[in-house]
């Protein structure tokens, strides 16, 4: 079977994340696979991997596609900002290595009809856990126009948020907004193609801002980031890849932080903070794909890979 995604920067992940084969691996976003294969492939029969996400259907992607390594890997639907969770009912005190590919699949844009792009005319739900409440849909139809202005402009990054956000509200109250190519057309009319420089469409930033506010991901992230420390064995290695800034801001700033030692005044004559440097980064200003892969995936082109080893 063909699997419907085309994971970016395999080679990079691999070399930024497995030091020892015999470890214990953790894919946080599993997706389709992609990565899952790689990291087994790499650590042969002697390491273990866990596949986790809380999307059900990638979760029944991964297991078709590596189901035949039997107890050497281990599926499970879960959010990778309860991993501490999830290693505490495997009896795992702490992994080898930790994967987080915080972008969108391949399946989930293409495949799931869940309206997560803007070039399908699809119902507009946007939730990557079908068991969550809120919807995209649910969102845009019933928030205050101020709140929906304030999603695009903080997680969206949106200059244009007040005028989309008021031809929203105009447009719900005629009649509701239930589809993404329904939304996606109210934005082009907005701002039209043509206004937009390079290639993103004028949508872009509206989608992402929605998926993001639906499924909690910041919020999800920063909760990653504050347990992660203590989820890695020494000289173990975790690696993001994040593709819009906002992600990638928080992954930076938390890496800088786990790097930083002992934080009181050069005046002091001892340390009094007790801060310890926790990780080493192994890339300061983390590594994009080459030229060749993005003409071969556009979808890897604002990509970034970040990793650390943990001291």
């Amino acid at each position: 079977m063909e699997y419907p995604h085309q994971p970016v920067m395999v080679n990079e992940v691999i070399r930024s994340l497995v030091t020892v084969h015999g470890g214990i691996y953790i894919d946080g976003t599993a997706g389709s696979g992609g990565h899952s294969d790689a990291i087994v492939r790499e650590i042969s029969g002697q390491g273990r991997l866990i596949c986790i996400d809380k999307d059900s259907e990638a979760i029944r992607i991964s297991r078709e596609r590596l189901g035949y390594l039997g107890e050497r890997v281990a599926f499970i639907k879960a959010n990778f900002a309860e991993l501490d969770v999830v290693l505490q009912d495997l009896g795992i005190g702490v992994a080898t290595g930790i994967l987080l590919d915080l972008g969108m699949s391949s399946y989930q844009l293409d495949q799931s009809g869940r309206g997560f792009s803007f070039n399908r005319d699809e119902q507009l739900d946007m939730r990557m856990d079908m068991n969550d409440a809120i919807t995209a849909q649910g969102l845009i139809n019933t928030l205050p126009a101020v709140e929906i202005e304030k999603i695009l402009r903080d997680y969206g990054e949106e200059k244009r948020a007040v005028s989309i956000s008021k031809s929203i509200d105009r447009e719900r109250r005629k009649n509701p907004i239930k589809t993404s190519l329904q939304l996606a057309n109210l934005v082009r009319s907005i701002v039209p193609l043509s206004r937009y420089s390079g290639v993103k469409d004028p949508a872009t930033r509206t989608f992402q801002a929605l998926r993001i506010a639906v499924n909690r991901e910041l919020e999800n992230l920063r909760l990653f980031l504050d347990k992660a420390p203590s989820l890695i064995e020494r000289g173990g290695r975790i690696v993001f890849l994040t593709y819009h800034s906002l992600e990638d801001r928080l992954v930076k700033q938390a890496m800088a932080d786990w790097e930083k030692g002992c934080i009181c005044p050069p005046d002091l004559p001892e340390c009094s903070c007790d801060k310890e440097s926790l990780f080493r980064r192994l890339y300061k200003k983390g590594i994009k794909p080459e030229k060749i892969e993005i003409q071969d995936n556009p979808r890897a082109r604002s990509d970034i890979l970040r990793a650390a080893e943990r001291i």
